[in-house]
């Protein structure tokens, strides 16, 4: 594994325990300002709306720049916005700290994927992006429990203080481990790497993203009512059941990249597939203790083994604009959050059962299957004159000349 791989995860660690510590550490933090659940809730949103907007835009401003300087910088900007949420003197000023954590998220996914890529050996592209990956999913399994206790015990601004400490660690890796480069991406200028995302192959791609991780936050939002109303968990056990998700997550991440190498297309459509079985069992599999562990961890392994893939579609789709297209491609991947948590919520709220969400999933993972298998159609029908023409361009190339005196 090269190295630059471990600096990437240990920003990915950091980046992934401060997006989800705010779900543990929401009650602690109404208290200390003085304002209510649902508006702490929102700043689960504002840290959304950065990675949203904050995406694209930092990976197209800095499309000209050293990829190893743009994720140094990234993590700076991440450091800053987590050191002022810790020390955030009331709620508007902590909204706009986690506005600004949020900012660099989807660019370091984008620009650190292009990098792992580059670095990785041949036939293992896929398998490098998971890696970095992992970061992002053992941060479910250790850092945002960690974080959590740390905010509880010592008080939610000692929380952010941990993460800023990751961050710093982070860009000591980044610094010592990424090699030094030049500027790899095309000299293209804002307009050209905005104009890479104008294909409907891109689209489509990204569009497979926002339904397939659709499907998983319209059931994972709900997921705590879901264990202790129908499976009888307390609510003390599902901390450890969310950690089981964690280490589905982790397997299907790393299984996922491996199978990607070989076959893309195949590693995603089966993905799906397992995502909208899992999904549709749910309410059967929450009948007893074991089988809803069982379906937590399947639930993290079927959707996250579908993340390599998607971010290597989204970076063969944008050749033009790596970088931008793979960031583009995390915003999705929050839309899909937010999009997710508000579908499955209008289950619930229509009365169809606590269980109503994961069957909600269950057809955005359809969706998502849809609409893979129309990019796949697109990239055929498209495949067909590129390759009718390539083979006249070689007929062509090797007619023989005729002799001079035949010409007349």
């Amino acid at each position: 594994m090269p190295l630059a791989l471990l600096a990437l995860a240990v920003g990915a660690f950091g980046i992934g325990t401060t997006e989800f510590v705010m779900m543990g550490l929401l009650p602690d933090v109404a208290d200390d300002l003085g304002v209510s659940i649902p508006s702490a809730g929102h700043l689960v949103s504002a840290y959304a709306l950065g990675v949203v907007i904050g995406a694209p835009l930092l990976a197209a401003v800095t499309a000209r720049l050293s990829r190893r300087s743009v994720l140094i910088g990234l993590m700076g900007l991440f450091v800053a916005g987590n050191t002022l949420s810790a020390f955030a003197p009331d709620y508007d000023y902590l909204l706009a700290a986690r506005f600004l954590s949020g900012l660099p998220h989807g660019a370091f996914f984008g620009v650190g994927a292009v990098v792992a890529t580059t670095t990785a050996a041949p036939g293992r592209k896929a398998r490098s992006v998971s890696l970095m990956f992992l970061g992002l999913t053992v941060a479910n399994i250790a850092g945002v429990p960690a974080a959590t206790l740390i905010g509880q015990h010592l008080g939610w601004r000692a929380a952010f203080l941990g993460v800023s400490v990751i961050g710093l660690v982070a860009i000591a890796s980044l610094a010592l481990l990424v090699p030094r480069d030049r500027q790899h991406a095309p000299a293209v200028g804002l307009r050209g790497e905005l104009a890479a995302l104008r294909s409907l192959p891109v689209w489509l791609a990204l569009g497979t993203t926002v339904a397939g991780f659709g499907a998983l936050f319209a059931a994972y939002s709900y997921i705590t009512p879901m264990l202790t109303d129908t499976a009888g968990y307390a609510a003390g056990s599902v901390t450890l059941l969310l950690a089981l998700f964690g280490v589905g997550a982790t397997a299907g991440n790393l299984l996922g990249g491996r199978l990607a190498d070989h076959s893309m297309r195949g590693t995603l459509f089966g993905g799906l597939a397992a995502l909208v079985a899992v999904l549709a069992l749910f309410p059967l599999l929450l009948r007893a203790e074991w089988s809803a562990a069982l379906a937590v961890f399947l639930l993290g392994m079927a959707a996250f083994a579908t993340g390599s893939p998607l971010q290597l579609m989204v970076m063969e789709k944008a050749a033009a604009a790596p970088s931008l297209a793979s960031s583009a491609n995390q915003a999705a991947f929050n839309l899909a959050n937010a999009g997710g948590a508000w579908i499955g919520g209008l289950a619930l709220a229509a009365g169809f059962g606590v269980t109503s969400p994961a069957l909600t999933g269950a057809a955005l993972a359809v969706l998502g299957l849809g609409v893979a298998a129309t990019a796949y159609a697109v990239d055929r029908r498209r495949a067909v004159p590129a390759a009718r023409g390539a083979r006249e361009r070689l007929v062509a190339s090797h007619v023989p000349e005729r002799p001079e005196a035949l010409r007349h």
